[in-house]
């Protein structure tokens, strides 16, 4: 099965989870997995949350910025992989003044 993402509108959430500005995504839910393909404009967040049923994983893809894990302050760009686990806790911050933060995620939902 192939995704194609340039098929999916794409939708803002102003202040994701507590964060700031919006959370730009085009995502794909089955029901098994959600499969995301994010965007956070610059000096835009999505605020911190435990993930109490899932664990994420985030592949970034452009830009830079970092995420808070766990109270531990993690840098992010291209070619990096975030990991939060089941239980665990975590924010993602978009701290360039001129590029988007993108990245791909993957929530299993069960």
């Amino acid at each position: 099965m192939n995704i194609d993402f340039s098929k999916i509108e794409e939708t803002c959430t102003p202040n994701f989870k507590g964060g700031e500005k919006y959370y730009a995504a085009r995502r794909y839910e089955d029901g098994l997995n959600r499969i995301t393909k994010g965007r956070l404009v610059p000096g835009a967040s999505i605020g911190l949350h435990t993930h109490e049923d899932s664990s994420e994983i985030m592949f970034f893809t452009g830009g830079s910025g970092y995420v808070i894990c766990d109270g531990e302050r993690l840098p992010v760009r291209a070619g990096v992989v975030h990991y939060c686990p089941k239980g665990h806790s975590h924010t993602l911050v978009n701290d360039s003044t001129d590029t988007d933060l993108t990245f791909d995620a993957v929530v299993p939902m069960q």
